[in-house]
């Protein structure tokens, strides 16, 4: 039993060669106290864990060092190592650091940092717990994909933030959309760029400054009017969490940013509660730990876990190290190697190296200010991306809590039903003034929601439209300009508007239909009455006429019982008389024709067979006649001249077009049809123009002129409906729908999930109300 443990107290004594004492040392510039005090606390919770070190205690050994300046950094390490040093932390910048990287990579000692550095390559002895530079630019990336800006900025202040948006600036997806890049230029308020940005129609910002100047950035863009529910900020800085934004919580504006310390953990729970320090509860805030005070902690427990381990299976001799004589630390490249192959759990989530030593694999929450202050929205990831947690039935509650009590501009068009004035509008006044589809529609939304609205006409009576030179003009022009809050009217969902601003889903469905003229009843012409029958029937009558008026002549003049004596009281007469002479023979048949008496009548049976059968034909031909003739007369048949697209193309006589600037023209003008390319080649040629101002004038020149009107079938449907002298031709050219239009961005903020509140219930009765 002795022998047992002898053997055990030499066995422990070996595996645990590690001395009493461990230094590490720790350069810190002016203004990192918070991560000097979160290096001595990280330490003290070390040497309190039994799990790391057992019997071993770890001792900071702390340097000040300015900032940026590399030849006293270097004086200072030479200066710790040479009192034996199992690791270096720090400094933060730049050029201390590249100074103390450059004294441990000869020495073989680790070194630790815990900062943002843009170098896609690592020394040997060097780990860097902050996120890999690539995978983050990744993370912003996806960010903005997953907002599909069409139109945004990024704004600077430092030059080493293009590296940091690098991945965001040569994605083609960039390409695509319209991208300004400004730096805030030293000395200079922020506020004057902000007010460019405002004047262009800039509306969505990718801010990158330091943590220490964003509430500034952001005070700033809330006095020149950038601060409004229409905007979107994206903070790049991964200690968003520690601003205090209370003075923007309550203007809706979105403001987003990722944080990489997991606050909901228990581990930072634990760490805050244990934490005691007044720096980090002063201003009587919630206390809350910078990403890079957090890094630190999690690099010091990472360094003593590696320790730990790697004295199990080694015995560590700690030394002094000389600038001097450069001789290396052994135990060095393994207690590196030890850090990039363990995982630990900390603060900043799952702590793992690549085999390039990069921390690449990391989670990021996204956070978004709200009444309530910054809540988490989502998570990204390098395997999945981002993904948004947001609760559907919570955010559909604060986007009406967020249109409570406020009045929005409401832009809209002329046109009915849609919109209309009324008959008295010139003694009202305000929102009285106007009526239809819309309007009614905007109200019942307006009750559900507790919002007022303010309706305005489109200053140039456009829809909008996209001119050459990518500038839009009508209703979509001016929510881009911020004149407007929303559009509603019979305004189309189409692929380009929605590259310039959002729509909700559809409120009506419909597509391009033709608005024509009835056909009018011909006048009668002289000959008109032959029209019941047809052109042979009428010849083989002639012939039949004919035919039989000669064989009854023929007949009559065989038959000696056709011939009689013309003077009745000479009973010797020298000159018999026929009756069926050629005239009267044509007579006969003519009046049997007609139906009338001739007083000629047949007295050989010859003749009268020859009549009962000319009779019986007659018969047949009158009673046909007169039934097709009173048809023809009662019901005539209107017939259009064109049944539809086809039948406008391939004709120059009837002039066709549509409202000018609207969705129509925009649909001729990129089709790729052969007719209507076909049809969209005309209308442009065609002078004087086919295009009009409104529906209203293409209705007018509908009924005054050989004009077909392309506009939309429900419009149609409403004209039709009280013009009783006009029709629709043909079916839908296409499908699309009506929806109400916000700026860029504001959708989910609006309208989205305001038409399933009240149901399609109130649609058809609205539309039921208006239409017919």
């Amino acid at each position: 039993m002795l022998q047992l443990k002898i053997l055990m107290c030499i066995t422990w004594s070996v595996a645990f060669g590690l001395p009493e004492i461990i230094k590490v040392g720790g350069l810190f510039e002016s203004g990192d106290e918070m991560l000097e005090t979160a290096f001595r606390y990280a330490v003290e919770r070390v040497n309190t864990d039994p799990r790391l070190l057992p019997n071993s205690r770890l001792t900071p050994q702390l340097e000040r060092v300015e900032r940026h300046d590399s030849f006293q950094a270097a004086r200072k390490v030479c200066d710790l190592l040479s009192e034996g040093m199992a690791a270096m932390f720090g400094p933060q910048s730049n050029e201390g650091s590249a100074a103390v990287q450059s004294t441990c990579d000869v020495l073989e000692v680790p070194h630790i940092e815990t900062r943002w550095d843009y170098r896609t390559k690592r020394d040997n002895h060097s780990i860097n717990l902050f996120p890999h530079p690539t995978a983050l630019g990744k993370a912003y990336l996806d960010f903005v994909k997953a907002k599909d800006w069409k139109k945004f900025a990024i704004v600077y202040e430092e030059s080493d933030a293009l590296i940091r948006l690098q991945e965001l600036l040569k994605d083609p997806f960039i390409r695509q959309r319209q991208v300004v890049v400004r730096q805030f230029l030293p000395h200079q308020e922020y506020r004057k760029l902000l007010k460019e940005l405002g004047r262009a129609g800039i509306k969505n910002i990718v801010i990158d400054v330091p943590t220490k100047n964003v509430q500034t950035v952001l005070k700033h863009a809330q006095q020149v009017d950038m601060m409004s529910e229409y905007h979107n900020y994206f903070i790049t800085s991964l200690d968003l969490h520690t601003v205090d934004l209370e003075d923007f919580q309550y203007g809706g504006t979105n403001i987003t940013g990722y944080k990489l310390v997991d606050e909901e953990s228990s581990t930072y729970i634990d760490v805050l509660e244990s934490w005691r320090s007044p720096m980090f509860r002063a201003a009587g805030r919630e206390p809350s730990l910078t990403t890079e005070a957090a890094l630190l902690y999690d690099a010091t427990r990472l360094f003593s876990r590696a320790l730990t381990d790697l004295d199990r299976g080694q015995k560590i001799h700690i030394k002094s190290l000389s600038c001097d004589t450069e001789e290396p630390w052994p135990h060095g490249i393994s207690l590196i190697n030890y850090m990039r192959m363990i995982n630990v759990k900390g603060l900043t989530g799952d702590i793992k190296f690549d085999h390039h030593g990069f921390r690449s694999d990391f989670k990021l929450k996204v956070l978004e200010l709200t009444y309530e202050g910054l809540r988490e929205a989502g998570e990204w990831n390098i395997h999945t991306g981002l993904n948004m947690t947001t609760n559907y039935t919570r955010a559909a509650e604060e986007i009406i809590q967020s249109l409570k009590n406020k009045t929005l501009i409401a832009t809209t068009i002329i046109n009915a039903p849609y919109t209309m004035l009324k008959e008295n509008h010139e003694s009202l006044e305000g929102n009285d003034k106007y009526e239809g589809y819309c309007i009614d529609l905007l109200k019942e939304i307006a009750k559900v929601i507790g919002f007022h609205f303010k309706i305005k006409q489109v200053d140039d009576g456009k829809y909008g439209e996209r001119n050459e030179q990518g500038e839009w003009n009508g209703m979509i022009k001016e929510l881009i300009d911020g004149r407007a809050d929303i559009a509603i009217g019979d305004l189309t969902i189409t692929f380009q508007r929605e590259q310039a601003v959002d729509f909700t889903m559809p409120f009506m469905n419909l597509g391009i239909s033709i608005l024509f003229r009835k056909p009018t009843k011909k006048v009668p012409k002289l000959f008109s009455f032959l029209s019941p029958l047809s052109l042979e029937v009428w010849v083989y009558m002639a012939t039949a006429f004919l035919g039989v008026s000669l064989f009854l002549f023929i007949v009559a003049r065989f038959s000696p019982y056709e011939w009689t004596n013309p003077h009745p009281c000479d009973p010797s007469p020298d000159v018999l008389q026929n009756q069926f002479t050629l005239l009267n023979t044509l007579w006969f048949t003519v009046g049997c024709l007609m139906q009338q008496g001739c007083e000629l009548t047949p007295r050989a049976l010859s003749t009268r067979v020859v009549a009962c059968i000319w009779w019986f034909f007659t018969l047949i031909m009158v009673s046909s006649y007169t039934a097709n003739l009173a048809a023809f007369l009662t019901v005539e048949r209107l017939v259009s001249p064109i049944e539809g697209a086809e039948d406008l193309a391939k004709q120059s006589h009837i002039q066709y077009g549509c409202v000018e600037s609207g969705a129509t023209q925009t649909f001729f003008k990129e089709s790729t049809i052969p007719t209507f390319k076909r049809m969209w080649a005309f209308m442009q040629s065609a002078r004087p123009s086919v295009f009009t101002e409104s529906n209203a004038k293409g209705v007018e020149r509908v009924k005054k002129e050989n004009y077909a009107f392309l506009m939309e079938s429900t419009s149609i449907e409403y004209i039709v409906e009280r013009e009783c002298d006009l029709m629709q031709i043909g079916g839908l050219l296409d499908n699309k729908g009506y929806g109400v239009a916000t700026p860029s961005g504001q959708s989910e903020n609006l309208f989205v999930e305001t038409l399933d509140i009240y149901s399609f219930r109130i649609l058809i009765c609205l539309y039921s109300y208006t239409f017919s």
